[in-house]
């Protein structure tokens, strides 16, 4: 039985077959207050009077249709169900035709109903053998009671002669097995037109799944609108760029999101409406945790199936990296220029200056002591010393001396800083220092003493950079087996864009108030060392600096 009924379970079906239990007890109520209505309009005052009635047949056929109701909620095997709740119905229908005239009863017409509605939830060969059997069991059960082997229930009206009732028998018989006929009919085409919409709905689904695919595969952040802008596809990319999930974004506008692109859309739009190549713009972004971005995008339109535009699809990429990189080499040019600079200027200002000092000294025990030109004579010696050290640091940015590379654990070199940092008295109670370093050694060919200047100076700026307190995270990690990273994260005062850009030049801008060859300085270790430093700040949000270094038994 199940191998029979339990092949085209569906939704559609499920439902239907909610719609055929409940449709049943509404029509046997109707057709129980039909029946009081045709009995004298009143309710049988005995059990007597219910022997000349159907409404016991309708009780009974009602408490069924619960059962059924009941069994639908809590059992499987749906179509056993139905099959059962059928062939009960059949049963019923002939109790209830033989209780209401037999050959002559106006309930007959319920068997084409029972046919119809097996070609509703069964194949065509089921449906036309449900048309068979029905009819089968209405011709035997006819001729037996015509040939009075069972008794007749009903007495109404006069007997049937053998004659006509063949006549009215054959003629039921002969409707019962059109309506097979058609209701087969209609199985088959319903069967086909299911088949036919289970294949569109999972052709529809699968490519639900590879459009969702595609999208999520893209590696551009991908964002679609509709012509106001709301944002309805946000892909895994966009979320990964921006730092906002899907669902953060949910109900936004691009506007929300982007900032106001109104007039680059509206351009881009209309060079596209012209024919012409649209612009790449790009535009600063700030992702949740206050860091700059610098975002590339381009804007289409989306069109629907009229080919109307319905929207706008809009792509973009994280160009940050990459600007980094293009400042990065216009930095080392620009380094290179001041470095050839450097190294001759340096000693002509240093010869001279060493034979003023000479000269001055050789004066100075003339003066009297407590005379204003040996307080001057003092200030220039000062001076001069002071201006012979930025000459010395100079040129140890200039022309630096080559480090001793051997293998070091880049944690010993990170704890040994953070150690001195905070013995020192530019650290105070309203400072933190946080290390994060992996439990694992990390490995790398460098010159420690260079790392560890360079450890301190990034240090350094970044407590002068919290004058009221705050928070420094030194990190580092082993991003893969040839590469570490070091970040120094503080929360201090930040740095504008311009102040970044140039932070790393010689005499640039300093946040210490010092000559600004501390952190030029910096870069050329990091640069002899093949590794990269960069730099990500925003005004009164935090700095965050970033070394990558080779890790291995090679610089």
């Amino acid at each position: 039985m199940r191998n029979i009924f339990e092949t085209q379970i569906t939704t559609p079906l499920v439902d239907r077959g909610w719609q055929l239990t409940v449709g049943r007890i509404l029509a046997l109520l109707l057709l129980m207050l039909a029946s009081l209505y045709w009995n004298d309009r009143n309710m049988p005052s005995s059990l007597e009077a219910l022997r000349h009635i159907p409404l016991i047949i309708f009780v009974v056929w009602l408490f069924l249709a619960v059962l059924y109701l009941l069994a639908l909620r809590f059992l499987n095997q749906l179509l056993t169900q139905i099959a059962v709740q059928l062939i009960i119905d059949a049963v019923m229908v002939s109790w209830l035709v033989w209780a209401t005239g037999d050959v002559r009863s106006p309930y007959i017409t319920f068997y084409t109903v029972l046919i119809c509605l097996a070609g509703l939830f069964f194949t065509a060969q089921l449906t036309l053998w449900a048309a068979i059997a029905v009819t089968i069991v209405f011709t035997l059960y006819s001729i037996l009671i015509v040939f009075g082997i069972v008794p007749r229930l009903s007495t109404l009206g006069e007997e049937v002669h053998f004659y006509q009732a063949l006549q009215i028998v054959g003629f039921h018989d002969v409707a019962f097995l059109v309506v097979g006929l058609l209701a087969a009919q209609l199985a088959a085409r319903q069967r086909r037109s299911t088949v036919q919409l289970e294949e569109t709905v999972q052709n529809l689904s699968d490519l639900q799944r590879l459009h969702q695919r595609i999208v999520e595969s893209i590696r551009s952040g991908l964002v679609t609108t509709d012509l106001e802008g709301k944002i309805y596809i946000f892909n895994a990319a966009a979320e990964e760029i921006t730092g906002y999930k899907a669902a953060d974004v949910k109900g936004w506008t691009i506007y929300d999101l982007l900032g106001d692109m109104r007039h680059s859309i509206a351009t881009t739009l209309e060079a596209l409406k012209k024919g012409d190549q649209p612009p790449r713009l790009e535009i600063d972004f700030v992702t949740p945790d206050n860091f700059n971005l610098r975002l590339g995008f381009s804007v289409s339109p989306l069109f629907d199936e009229a080919g109307a535009t319905s929207g706008l699809i809009i792509t973009f990429q994280d160009l940050t990296e990459i600007r980094l990189m293009e400042e990065s080499f216009r930095r080392k040019d620009r380094l290179a220029a001041v470095g050839r600079v450097a190294a001759g200027l340096a000693h002509e200002i240093r010869n001279p200056l060493g034979a003023m000092r000479g000269a001055i000294q050789v004066l100075q025990p003339s003066m009297q002591k407590d005379s204003a030109e040996a307080q001057l004579m003092s200030i220039v010696l000062r001076e001069s010393d002071r201006l012979n050290s930025i000459i010395t640091n100079f040129l140890q940015y200039a022309r630096p001396s080559t480090g001793e590379f051997e293998e070091v654990d880049l944690r010993d070199i990170i704890k040994e800083n953070v150690t001195l940092m905070r013995h020192s008295p530019e650290v105070r109670s309203v400072h933190k220092i946080i290390e994060d370093l992996p439990n694992q050694p990390v490995l790398a060919a460098a010159d420690a003493a260079g790392l560890k200047q360079v450890f301190w100076n990034l240090a350094r700026n970044a407590m002068q950079s919290m004058p009221n307190g705050g928070k420094l995270t030194v990190k580092l990690t082993q991003t893969s087996p040839q590469k570490a990273q070091i970040t120094f994260t503080d929360n201090g005062v930040g740095m504008p864009p311009n102040q970044v850009e140039r932070l790393f030049e010689p005499f640039s801008q300093s946040t210490t108030g010092g000559t600004g060859l501390g952190l030029s300085i910096v870069y050329q270790i990091i640069r002899d060392h093949n590794g990269t430093i960069n730099v990500r700040s925003r005004e009164g949000a935090g700095t965050t600096i970033t070394i990558d270094l080779i890790t291995g038994k090679t610089a």
